[in-house]
């Protein structure tokens, strides 16, 4: 079982910026692809932006240009610095992880409310 930690999220007015960030256990080893999905009220879980093992980076079409995802492979921990939030941008936000020949691993979640 992979433990992953989230933290960052917050209430922020439009316009401003919120970083967070999603810890696998350290002795976890095998991560491929990490990445951030969000699910807001009466909406299916979507992927925001997800990093490979190499590096190859995906965003949604809705924040590409306002959202940057990293990764530190040596402290297993993802970044999603997000910049220019609209109204849109509101849901609970988790952090998802595959680990090479074991599984996919879901955060808990972090709400990120972004007021007028």
């Amino acid at each position: 079982q992979v433990q992953l930690v989230e933290s960052g999220g917050g209430l922020v007015q439009a316009g401003g910026s919120l970083r967070l960030s999603c810890a696998a256990s350290e002795d976890t080893f095998g991560i491929t692809i990490m990445a951030w999905y969000r699910q807001s009220p009466g909406n299916q879980r979507e992927l925001v932006a997800q990093v490979t093992g190499r590096g190859r980076i995906t965003y949604a079409d809705s924040v590409q240009g306002r959202f940057t995802i990293s990764r530190d492979s040596v402290k297993n921990t993802a970044y999603l610095q997000m910049n220019n939030l609209k109204l849109e941008d509101t849901a609970v936000y988790y952090c998802q992880v595959q680990v090479r020949a074991i599984g996919t691993f879901w955060g808990q979640g972090t709400q990120v409310t972004v007021s007028s």
